[in-house]
This record gives C-alpha cells, structure tokens and sequence, in this order.
C-alpha cells in the first residue's frame, strides 16, 4: 500500500482540487447535469466548514505534489441516545487514481481522531448497500449493523 499522502483540515486554498472530488461525488450518487446541485448548495457547503459556529468540518488527503487526492465531510451533532455529541461522517471520496492506496481508511481514521478530540461518543456513516467498494472498506472497520435509510424530501 502507497502511503505518500497526508490527511488535515482542509484550507481555503484547497478549494480547486476539492471541487473537482466534490462534483465527482455527487456525480456517483446521480446529482450532475440537469440533477446536479445548485451552485448556491455548494458554495454554502464549501463555506460551512470556515466557520467558526458551524457544526460541519472537513479533512484532506493531499499527494506530494500537494494535490487533493480525498476529501471527508463531517457533521457534529446531539444524540437522543448518548450523552455526548456524536459524529455524521456525511460525504467520503477518494480520487479514482488514488483508490487502493489506504486513502479512505486514513480520512476515516482522522474524522473518528477529530470525533474524539471533540468528546464526540460515536462515527458513524451509511451508504448504498450496491456500493461494494466502499462497503469492503467499512465492513473491514467496523461490523455492518443491519441499517436502512429512509429518506423524504421535504422542499
């Protein structure tokens, strides 16, 4: 496993080579062309995660030439379960050409670092049950606990 990269909060000028993961992870869940997210949903996102009272943050995996190769969204909120906050791992994707190289785990390993150093009492994260590549990464960290999401838009 190649291992030249290295994960931290992602910084402003980090913009360029974070939109193009962004816009390739929403391309994987069918939200590009005429369902693509609007410009002001993702402006709003990359903004969030600059300010100081917002609950989101994000991390970067960066190459050796400084190049944005994955990116891991989080939201920290209350439980009606626990008492401390727990953590949303919301968005995770790695460049294609970077797949294979331990960068999923690595994002992983530092949003349940960050949960922790933030009191936050669990991570947790859901996804397809047809997305298998993701899938054996996540059933290798943690057991699959039978989870279904449901959804409904509201606007």
């Amino acid at each position: 496993m190649n291992t030249t990269f290295v994960i931290r909060e992602v910084a402003q000028d980090d913009y360029a080579g974070w939109r193009v993961l962004w816009d390739g992870y929403n391309a994987f869940y069918g939200r590009e062309g005429d369902t693509a997210l609007d410009e002001a949903i993702t402006l709003q996102t990359w903004q969030r995660f600059f300010d100081a009272a917002s609950t989101f943050r994000a991390f970067v995996a960066i190459d050796g030439s400084d190049t944005v190769i994955g990116i891991v969204h989080l939201v920290l909120h209350p439980s009606t379960s626990r008492m401390n906050d727990v953590c949303y791992l919301q968005d995770l994707f790695t460049a294609e050409s970077s797949r294979g190289r331990g960068v999923g785990r690595a994002l992983i390993d530092a949003a349940g670092d960050f949960a922790k150093s933030e009191g936050c009492s669990r991570l947790y994260w859901h996804t397809y049950d047809t997305n298998t590549t993701a899938r054996r990464l996540y059933d290798s960290l943690t057991p699959y606990k039978g989870a279904i999401v449901y959804s409904q838009d509201l606007a």
